[in-house]
């Protein structure tokens, strides 16, 4: 049997604890505690997060996108083939390993998309691009924490309170679309994206092609 091996850990930011990377043979996983939080086997989830609203902002071709969220770079992957030549990714990840690792032992994953001239990596809280920006985005894709119900970090329940969730349909352009992925479904984080002032779809996907675990990615358009 192939063994894991523990490649590096680091600190969640403000004590949102220790995130460990692994690796057996070919495959890497990213540990908080005994929460797997991505695997490199699994992606369609994540990848259907930006093909989705990206396939819907098609006539944008200066699109501009906020992913929040760097994780094994699934989601970026999937959108740049999607956008335009003059369109702009900012991706926004908190925990500044997670960008060493991209750069590092999981190259080979992120296939070149880190140096797209289209692409800049912010090591940042995503709330705080969003709360700085108003007008700004075509679409903001997160994929931080599990979901709604945040497992990783308190203050991620900023973006999906009430307020966060405004403040995410202030930072959109008209027509623009909040995309959110989450592990499982949640009829009150539904209600509370149409009080925010946006149109909700909620679509199911599967982890893996059509295998793995139900997820779920809405999306939210603001009106």
């Amino acid at each position: 049997m192939t063994p894991r091996i523990l490649l590096d850990t680091a600190d969640v930011p403000n004590g949102g604890g220790e995130l460990r990377l692994f690796q057996r043979g070919q495959e890497f996983s990213i540990m908080l505690g005994s929460n797997e939080l991505m695997n490199s086997r699994l992606s369609g989830s994540e990848e259907a997060l930006a093909t989705l609203p990206c396939k819907r902002l098609s006539d944008r071709t200066e699109a501009r996108l906020l992913i929040g969220g760097l994780g094994m770079g699934f989601t970026l992957r999937a959108a740049l083939p999607l956008l335009g030549a003059k369109a702009e990714v900012v991706v926004a990840e908190l925990v500044p390993a997670v960008v060493k690792w991209a750069q590092g032992p999981m190259a080979e994953i992120f296939d070149g998309s880190l140096a797209d001239p289209r692409v800049t990596i912010e090591t940042a809280d995503v709330f705080d691009l969003i709360s700085q920006n108003h007008g700004s985005y075509d679409a903001i894709l997160l994929d931080v924490d599990n979901g709604p119900d945040g497992i990783t970090h308190a203050s991620n329940d900023r973006l999906y309170n009430s307020a966060g969730l405004k403040t995410a349909q202030k930072a959109l352009r008209p027509g623009g679309i909040l995309a959110v992925w989450s592990s499982a479904p949640d009829t009150k984080f539904t209600r509370r994206l149409a009080d925010a002032g946006f149109a909700v779809e909620e679509t199911p996907v599967r982890a893996h092609g059509k295998r793995g675990a139900h997820h779920i990615i809405w999306l939210a358009t603001k009106r």
